[in-house]
């Protein structure tokens, strides 16, 4: 890393005069740095040395100016290609979350379903992730059918959708004040469409079962929601009660749409699976094991056999092994998954290069 200390009262003419002595023009991540030593912006650029300059070329007025403006110090990390570099970026921005970035921010073109670690799960239709324990599903296009697939399959299920801070009082659960004879604390629960805690109508067991069975569902490895929805339809059609089963078969028709995304979008990420070879700056080429779209290492390209073998058995391990999160993405993947995906499908060349550990035409250097 290379680091530039202000000693000039004017600091953006001393910043400018070390970076065109010192920079080069190649790939990295550079960090501005406010007086505070606050990082107020992360970048990255192919060829650093220019992309630097052009901030004290900016006219009044443009976002680079006024952060050239504010920054006392520039760092920078020099990066072997533009996919290092746009990993890096990401994590960077990721770890100092700079005032100045709007990159990687979150999209709101997309939607991510929550399932909360209360006692009682509950499934929530948010906007970006968090590093709070919960199990996250998505992304998924358009946010208002995520809310759309929450209220769904909350009402199938029967889930709660209540406030965080509402007592839970499972049947279960000893109490000395009656828990089983309270009345629910919502109308979903007079009406039956949710299990009520609340009020003491379900074990905890019971309770815990419908939630996995909605985590395996937005998992894409369970269809419950639906078989229930069309059982209740057919019940309807015998009853002769047809505006009523009319009802259910749309309800079926959208979750089956929510369920065909949800299909396509696991298969999107498993395809993200593979070993990706990337020719470096100045010969320094890496190979990069993704899972699942989430880089787990970055390794030097092999340039013998013994090389070669030690990267397969790497690659084996870490793309066999058990999944920390076997029902969804983590709080800190999502956008990593988002980010990874956009390049391949921007580089469609790029992702023909990238090959199974257990392939036998493995280069042996890239």
């Amino acid at each position: 890393m290379v680091e530039i200390v202000v000693t000039h009262p004017r600091p953006s003419a001393a910043l400018r005069a070390d970076v065109r002595a010192r920079a080069q023009n190649r790939p990295g991540v550079y960090r501005m740095v406010g007086p505070d030593d606050r990082v107020l912006y992360v970048g990255r650029s192919v060829r650093l040395r220019s992309r630097l300059l052009s901030y004290f070329r900016a006219a009044r007025g443009e976002k680079a100016e006024e952060i050239i403006g504010n920054t006392r110090r520039i760092e920078w990390d020099s990066v072997p290609s533009e996919f290092a570099a746009l990993l890096h970026e990401l994590r960077s921005i990721k770890r100092w979350r700079p005032p100045f970035n709007v990159v990687h921010r979150r999209d709101r073109s997309y939607g991510f379903i929550r399932l909360t670690r209360d006692p009682a799960p509950r499934l929530q239709a948010v906007r970006s992730v968090s590093g709070d324990g919960s199990a996250w599903f998505g992304p998924f296009w358009g946010p208002e059918r995520v809310r759309e697939a929450v209220r769904e399959i909350s009402d199938v299920l029967q889930l709660r959708d209540c406030a965080r801070n509402t007592p839970i009082r499972f049947a279960d659960q000893l109490d000395l004040f009656g828990a089983a004879d309270r009345t629910p604390l919502c109308l979903r629960g007079d009406l039956h469409r949710c299990l009520a805690p609340c009020a003491g109508r379900c074990t905890r067991a019971a309770y815990a079962e419908r939630a996995d069975v909605a985590a395996r569902f937005l998992a894409g490895e369970a269809d419950a929601p639906l078989e229930m929805l069309r059982e209740r339809m057919e019940a309807a059609a015998h009853r002769l009660q047809f505006e009523y089963a009319a009802t259910l078969r749309d309800r079926v028709d959208r979750l089956q749409a929510i369920r065909d995304e949800l299909v396509a979008l696991r298969g999107t990420i498993e395809s993200l699976t593979f070993v990706y070879p990337v020719s470096g700056f100045d010969g320094d080429d890496r190979c990069y094991i993704v899972r699942r779209g989430i880089v787990l290492a970055e390794v030097c390209a092999p340039a013998d056999a013994a090389a070669r073998a030690a990267l397969v058995e790497r690659a084996e391990r870490l793309c066999s092994g058990p999944q920390r999160h076997p029902f969804g993405v983590g709080a800190a993947q999502a956008t990593e998954i988002l980010t990874v995906a956009r390049w391949f499908r921007r580089h469609p060349e790029e992702r023909a290069r990238a090959w199974r550990w257990d392939d036998p035409g493995l280069p042996i250097a890239v």
